[in-house]
């Protein structure tokens, strides 16, 4: 008797379905790579901007997030026929607070705030544009912060996919201050 309810356990145990890796665990990390269009979608027009990022998130208790991590942003500027490129390389330094999660730990999401700085470069340091007028506007060093809403979504124990609005708010420099941003990306947990 005690050996067919040893099998009936067993059998349960190993074919009542597998398990779901842990996800979110307190020290957990993992690397995002990311990119987003910057305000609104025009990539192929004058006025398109995109960003490219990546980052190191690290995960506390009940699920919340540090991330540290830099990002390049370049938004062209329409001037006559041509575009004025503005470029912002920035690092950041975050944290990100777990607002909603399924109960299998498959999707969840997350409302950010970040500290921001780094160099903005307006028309590579070019003063004079092509129809021979002078640009006023300089490189400066720029600073600020971001507010984020970010969803993560697992496609494997390892493997998150990503989306995030973003709102970009920088000083310092000569150029528009705010800066929308959408976009998708990727993580991968290290360990």
């Amino acid at each position: 008797m005690k050996k067919y309810l040893f099998m009936i356990i067993a059998s349960l145990a190993l074919f009542t379905g597998r398990a779901n890796a842990q996800r979110c665990l307190p020290k957990m990390q993992g690397i995002e790579v990311r990119a987003n269009m910057a305000d609104g979608f025009n990539p192929g027009g004058n006025d398109g901007g995109y960003s490219f990022g990546a980052a190191l998130s690290t995960y506390t208790k009940k699920g919340n997030r540090w991330v540290f991590g830099g990002e390049y942003l370049l938004k062209n500027n329409p001037y006559k026929d041509a575009k004025i490129p503005v470029a912002q390389f920035t690092a950041e330094g975050g944290y990100y607070f777990k607002i909603l999660s399924d109960a299998r730990k498959t999707v969840f999401v997350y409302a950010g705030a970040s500290a921001l700085a780094g160099y903005e470069s307006v028309n590579w340091g070019e003063k004079v544009l092509p129809d021979g007028s002078t640009l006023h506007d300089r490189d400066a060093f720029i600073y600020g912060g971001a507010l984020t809403l970010d969803v993560e979504f697992y496609v494997a124990d390892r493997i998150a996919l990503l989306a995030n609005l973003r709102e970009r708010c920088l000083w310092g420099g000569d150029t528009r201050k705010f800066h929308c941003q959408f976009g998708a990306g990727i993580k991968i947990i290290i360990n």
